[in-house]
């Protein structure tokens, strides 16, 4: 349930009505948006309707939640979370483009790429550094020592930085290092992890898992937000069908149907849900134009040599042409995609 506070309620009013929840045993998580200042309440609702906490000075009215996630639905806050790190925006008006390789795998290689990426728009530069793979005797990435280039080549291009981890202890790591983090397909119902990453103060990205409906992905975002962590960027990246055609099947229908459930911003990753290179510019416009916030796309100055995911990689030339195209889509949905200062 949440607990509605009138705008014009004060701080003293909002505080003795949370201290009187947790009398309850109510867990409480204060949401404070544009329209509305609500209190989550998760526990017992009918120690909420008979508590008397509706006649309490500065509440509004109490609204129960019939959805298994409460802090990430529409009902909890109506208007759009808008998240925000350094010059990164998503969420809000602004289209954001985060692109950089599959994989760091050397200094020159990474700044090479994030320099390219910035000159074509782009507002964040990721790297993997920790990297589960499907084999064994795949290239894992090179832990510490990425995490170290990816905060070099933030700090030279000013780009915001993200990265991909696989447990505690790459989590614990990465905080030091990285602006974004990253929860990949794999662990999208590794509830401890995700229970850490609600308990950090930098944004998440939580990816879709391989089979995941749009309920138990949900419920992955309400675990985080669930330790107080409300900065979650959900990241639609393809699901497992019948098709072997492409690596994954890109769901865009999920972005819409995901805007309408919840607040949570929704990005594109349409370099992982294809495997190839040649889709990803039209499926990245499509992404554009059904509502997502912002996309994921991969790039490599070489990628014939890259150690990791080449096909899918779009070289720096096909990526800025790539940008520039996204820009007049954007335009035609009412959005903006800034290239170089300039909103198109």
């Amino acid at each position: 349930m949440v607990v509605v506070m009138d705008l014009r309620a004060t701080e003293k009013q909002i505080k003795d009505v949370k201290k009187r929840l947790e009398q309850l045993g109510f867990k409480t998580h204060l949401i404070k948006g544009v329209e509305r200042i609500v209190l989550g309440a998760i526990g017992d609702r009918k120690e909420i309707i008979s508590s008397g906490i509706e006649m309490m000075p500065g509440v509004e009215k109490i609204v129960p939640i019939m959805k298994p996630f409460k802090l990430v639905s529409r009902e909890a806050k109506s208007e759009n979370t808008v998240v925000q790190v350094k010059d990164l925006s998503i969420g809000g008006n602004d289209i954001t483009v985060i692109a950089g390789p599959c994989a760091v795998e050397s200094r020159e290689q990474l700044l090479e790429t994030a320099r390219l990426v910035k000159a074509a728009g782009a507002k964040a530069i990721r790297g993997g550094t920790y990297k589960p793979r499907t084999s064994p005797y795949s290239f894992q990435g090179l832990e510490e020592e990425g995490l170290e280039l990816l905060a070099e080549a933030g700090k030279e291009t000013r780009l915001a930085t993200i990265t991909e981890v696989v447990d505690e202890k790459s989590l614990a790591s990465a905080v030091e290092y990285v602006d974004i983090i990253q929860i990949g397909a794999r662990n999208m119902q590794n509830f401890h992890l995700l229970r850490a990453a609600g308990r950090i103060n930098k944004p998440v990205v939580l990816k879709r898992g391989l089979s995941a409906t749009l309920e138990e992905w949900l419920m992955a975002a309400e675990y985080i937000m669930s330790e107080g962590n409300y900065n979650v960027i959900l990241c639609e990246r393809g699901i497992r069908t019948f098709e072997t055609y492409t690596r994954n099947t890109l769901d865009l229908s999920a972005v819409p149907l995901i805007k309408r459930l919840s607040h949570l911003p929704v990005i594109v990753d349409p370099s992982h849900a294809t495997g190839e290179w040649r889709l990803v510019a039209p499926l990245s416009k499509g992404a554009v134009a059904v509502g997502a916030d912002g996309l994921l796309i991969e790039v490599h100055p070489d990628p014939c040599k890259a150690l990791c995911d080449g096909p899918q990689s779009l070289t720096p030339e096909n990526f800025s042409q790539l940008m520039k195209e996204l820009a007049l889509v954007a335009s035609s949905v009412g959005r903006t995609l800034n290239l170089g200062g300039q909103n198109l």
